[in-house]
């Protein structure tokens, strides 16, 4: 069986460490502001939670307060939103999003769907088909044009 998982790339912890070093200074000047700590750790917890996990049969987004299991036959479209991000269109009109899948995915996304999922860099072969008509009709014009300028 086909498994794929988006992840956030596990190098965005640094900047919870980089919050920590920050916060760091200021969390030891009085009693009670520990609590700044808890900001780099929801963070990491953010970061580490979610993801999306694409089989043959379902798409499982999770995120850091819920998980949505939604079969194939539910979805009725997935949708490009804000800077790359993608949501699954449900039948019903409503919207899943999509954790840590972008644009860039949409490749991986269709080949682990079966197709379900269009594959934007893949053209239609009727394309170069005509291409490659237009060309065999060029040909012998073009062999004339040689043989009359070795000609010369």
């Amino acid at each position: 069986m086909k498994k794929l998982v988006f992840r956030i790339p596990a190098t965005a912890l640094l900047a919870a460490a980089l919050i920590v070093i920050c916060v760091t200074p200021v969390a030891w000047v009085a009693p009670g502001l520990q609590a700044l700590y808890v900001l780099p750790l929801g963070y990491a917890y953010w970061v580490l939670r979610n993801r999306t996990t694409v089989t043959e049969e379902e798409i499982v987004a999770r995120g850091a307060f819920g998980t949505t299991t939604l079969k194939w036959d539910d979805v009725k479209s997935i949708r490009l939103v804000q800077k790359g991000w993608l949501r699954a269109v449900k039948k019903d009109g409503s919207e899943v999003t999509l954790p840590a899948v972008r644009f860039m995915h949409l490749p991986a996304l269709s080949l682990v769907s079966g197709g379900r999922v269009p594959d934007p860099t893949i053209t239609e072969e009727e394309e170069p088909a005509e291409v490659a008509e237009d060309v065999t009709e060029d040909a012998p014009k073009v062999a004339e044009e040689k043989s009359v300028q070795s000609e010369k």
